[in-house]
């Protein structure tokens, strides 16, 4: 594992707007993965901040960002707004693309929960610039219209006991016609909030990311 960098408290400015993100540079890292949280849920997210550190530690950079302004949060109806959600997190990936020193990194995108059809309406909008999309949660299912048009490895993590979230998301797997796996994390719950349970997350993903993310 190599050994962490920098965690760095940043401002991303796009057109008339201003976004709080915490990037995390690996040494050497492999890639970079943009997490894409889920509604109600911000950068600061314990769940996401737990397995972005475990990201660190096996050579990911990561962003996490706060895919709306304070004033837009406001609005309850834009958290569940993949339109708006999408066009913020192709804003931001671009962003990031034109970072000088990350440039050249592969990047991987770590959606959860609403966040995870986000990701996936973002990965068919800018293609072969995104790698690979992992989904913990998630709602991939919002994203029916287009999971065909998915051509990246894609792989979903659902934890045993979310009963409902399983079956919505083997309705999306079923859809999907690309490289996927459907991981179901028993004894866990919705937020994973059992003992091990987000350790395990981490782990699945991080493997995840060591097979389909490619170097540059």
């Amino acid at each position: 594992m190599g050994n962490i960098a920098a965690k760095i408290e940043l401002v991303i400015s796009l057109k008339g707007l201003d976004l709080k993100g915490i990037l995390r540079k690996a040494d050497n890292p492999q890639g970079i993965i943009i997490f894409c949280h889920g509604s109600g849920s911000s950068r600061l997210s314990s769940r996401n901040n737990f397995v972005a550190d475990l990201l660190q530690e096996a050579g990911y950079s990561s962003l996490l960002f706060d895919l709306l302004t304070e004033e837009e949060d406001l609005i309850y109806d834009n958290r569940f707004n993949i339109d708006l959600l999408t066009r913020r997190l192709v804003e931001v990936t671009e962003y990031m693309i034109k970072s000088e020193d990350l440039a050249k990194l592969p990047i991987g995108y770590f959606g959860a929960s609403t966040g995870a059809a986000s990701a996936l309406y973002a990965a068919v909008t800018l293609g072969q610039k995104i790698g690979t999309v992992v989904s913990r949660g998630g709602r991939p299912d919002m994203a029916m219209p287009i999971l065909n048009k998915i051509g990246v490895p894609t792989l979903l993590i659902v934890g045993g006991d979310d009963h409902e979230v399983i079956e919505l998301n083997q309705k999306a797997f079923d859809q999907l016609d690309c490289i996927k796996k459907l991981e179901i994390v028993e004894g866990a719950t919705h937020l994973f909030g059992e003992p091990g349970k987000l350790e395990k997350v981490a782990k699945l993903t991080i493997d995840w990311f060591d097979t389909y993310l490619p170097i540059k």
